[in-house]
């Protein structure tokens, strides 16, 4: 019974993960796909970003936290776990980057267009 309640609450742990980056990715999803925004309607799809980003910056801190600082402290970490959850931060790491430059993009090609929609 209590391997039953523990799979359950792994299960929920990874539905709630799931839920979470589903969220964020349809957030940045304007970012991605840039060059078909329009430029008079991208004041919303900044703060729908910077919301994104913010997202993906609490899931990098959450996951170097569980990398440098393990819930069991008394178990040594698989080295799978470690080179997993380094390769996940590096990931998001580099998914921010690219989100930010994406942001910066746009940024460069409303100042070249004479305006200031922001």
């Amino acid at each position: 019974m209590e391997t039953d309640s523990r799979l359950l609450n792994k299960g929920a742990k990874a539905a709630w993960m799931l839920l979470v980056w589903a969220v964020a990715a349809w957030l940045l999803y304007p970012l991605v796909v840039l060059d078909s925004v329009d430029m008079a309607s991208a004041k919303p799809f900044l703060y729908r970003s910077a919301f994104g980003i913010a997202i993906m910056l609490i899931l990098f801190g959450k996951t170097v936290f569980d990398l440098f600082f393990p819930q069991t402290v008394s178990k040594r970490s698989s080295f799978v776990r470690t080179a997993l959850l380094t390769v996940y931060s590096l990931a998001i790491a580099g998914g921010m980057l690219f989100m930010v430059s994406r942001m910066i993009v746009l940024y460069i090609k409303n100042r070249e267009g004479g305006g200031f929609i922001f």
